[in-house]
This record gives C-alpha cells, structure tokens and sequence, in this order.
C-alpha cells in the first residue's frame, strides 16, 4: 500500500512542479524576499526583522496559495485528460489515490517553503554579518549544482528540486548563525505555515472529491478566511451584533478549525512569551493540524469511494 501510495504522491508532485502558475508563484516569492532587503535597508538596524516578518508573512501566503491551486485543480485535471481511469483499474484502492494525491500537494509546498526559508536565512546571514563571499558562494553553488545536474540527468529536473531545497535550507541554517533570533522566527515560523497548508490541502482535496475545481478554491478560500477569524468570530460583541449572530458565530468557531494559532505574533515565534512554552505549542499545533487533516481525507476518502466518474 504504501509503495502505490508514495507512487501516486511522486507523480502529482511532478505534475505540480511543471505546472506554469506554481513556478510564477515562486518567482514571485523569490523576488519578494529580495524586495525585503530594500524595505529593510530603509530601517534603523532591523534589516533582519524585517527579511524575517515578511518572509514569514509571504512563506504563509505563498504556501496556502500553492495548496489551494494544486489541492483543488490535480484531481479534475486527470479526470479531464482522462487518466484517472488507467490508474484506478490498477490494484489501487480510491483511498490511497486520494492520498497519495494530498501527499503529493504536500511535497510540492514543502520544497517551495524549504528553499524560500533557506533563501531568507542566506539573506539573512549576510545582514548579520556573515562573510557575504561565503553566503553568495553557497547559494550559487546551489543554483551552479541544480542546473548542472537537471541538464547531465534529465529526471533530476522534476525530482532534483527536492534536494536543491534541502541544500539550500541546510546552507540557510548553518551560516544565519549570526542572526539566531531571526532563524528562529523563520524556522518556527515555516514550520506554522507547513502545519497550517497541511490543513488547507487536506480541506481542498476534501472539496475536490465531489466539486469543480473553481468551486473547490472558492469553498477553500472560504475556510481559509473563517479559520483564520476563529477567534473573533466566537468574541463577537453584542453591544454591535445580534444575539442569533454572536451564537451563530460561536457555532461556526467550534466546528472550524482555529487557523489563527498558525499564525502567532513575532514575540511567540521568537520565543519570548513568557506565558508559552515553544515546544508545547508547536506539539499542540502539531496534533491539532494531524487531527484535522486525518478527519478530512477519511471524510473525503468516504465521498470518492462512491463518485461514479461516468
């Protein structure tokens, strides 16, 4: 099972990464990280906090918005080009189709969000005051390395992303040793937005085991936008809004998952609020982000298993 799994996973992460939109995607990413040094450079010594907050903000972003395109849009594709079928009447169940289609979604945003932190924590290490010749040989070693390889070894210009991205994040890691607080706040921050799309894929793969792909990003959107105003929605004040709409509202926050806690403020993610313990946070988030994606593919396993394609 798992083998079938892991083949249908690599596969959508292939058709993910030769997608165009997910690469303009992460050009723009890319060039938003770069932009951060201009916005930092007209700051009084917090270059680096600025690279980090809005790095964390456009990883967030970013991240999300590859989940939803790919979540909603995979599935439909190979039932339109019909392929969905050849792969069914294989000795595959429905169940590990689908899976293998959110774990593919996940790949894909895991080596975007891996190389765009370690992208960040470069940028961020020459701020600090790392050897700017060491920063830059590192990444264009990593760029030299890729486009050599995908160019000797024609597979590794789909899969070779995946570790360029885990070169570059460990790159990242080892040289921003000279800005700890703010490879911190990235780290701790990329893994939120990862638990957080985590949830958002398992939502627009749910949607798109019996929707249309625009109505699938629409309904995801949706949840994305009630998630992440949880909490304001169960605090509703009755001084400015009926009775029926505060209870409504305290009903849809318990029924939806509380995306505002992937989202926390920089002295959390920094670890400087006294009253939270970091590492039982990120576990609490952790089962929290398990819980929700394991409900909603065993929902959406449910539904697909009784879809009839014709």
């Amino acid at each position: 099972m798992l083998g079938r799994v892991l083949a249908i996973a690599l596969n959508t992460y292939r058709e993910s990464v030769r997608a165009r939109i997910l690469l303009g995607l992460a050009g723009v990413a890319f060039a938003v990280a770069f932009y951060s040094i201009t916005v930092g450079a007209y700051t009084l010594r917090q270059s680096a906090r600025v690279v980090s907050d809005l790095g964390v903000a456009s990883i967030s972003v970013f991240g999300v918005a590859v989940a939803i395109i790919i979540g909603a849009t995979s599935l439909h594709r190979e039932l339109e080009q019909k392929t969905l079928f050849p792969i069914l009447a294989r000795p595959i169940r429905r169940g590990e189709y689908l899976v293998g289609k959110y774990l593919g979604t996940l790949l894909t945003v895991a080596v975007f969000v891996a190389a765009d932190v370690g992208l960040l924590l470069l940028i961020c290490a020459g701020i600090g005051g790392a050897s700017l010749w060491t920063v830059l040989g590192a990444g264009l070693a990593a760029v030299v390395a890729i486009g050599v390889a995908a160019w000797r070894i024609p597979p590794l210009r789909t899969y070779g992303f995946i570790p360029w991205a885990v070169a570059m994040l460990a790159f990242g890691i080892a040289l921003s040793g000279v800005s700890p607080g703010e490879r911190r706040v990235l780290l701790v921050g990329s893994g939120l937005a990862l638990l957080e799309v985590g949830i958002i894929a398992a939502w627009a793969t749910f949607f798109a085991s019996f929707s249309t792909p625009f109505l699938s990003s629409v309904l995801t959107l949706g949840m994305l936008l009630v998630g992440r105003n949880a909490d304001d929605l169960a605090k509703l004040p009755r001084k400015y809004f009926p009775e029926w709409i505060t209870v409504l509202g305290k009903g849809v926050a318990k029924v939806v998952p509380n995306l505002q806690i992937y989202v926390p403020a920089r002295p959390l993610l920094a670890g400087e609020a006294a009253d939270v313990h970091l590492p039982t946070y990120l576990g609490w988030t952790g089962i929290h982000a398990l819980a929700w994606t394991v409900g909603l593919l065993a929902v959406a396993t449910f539904i697909f298993k009784r879809r009839d394609f014709l």
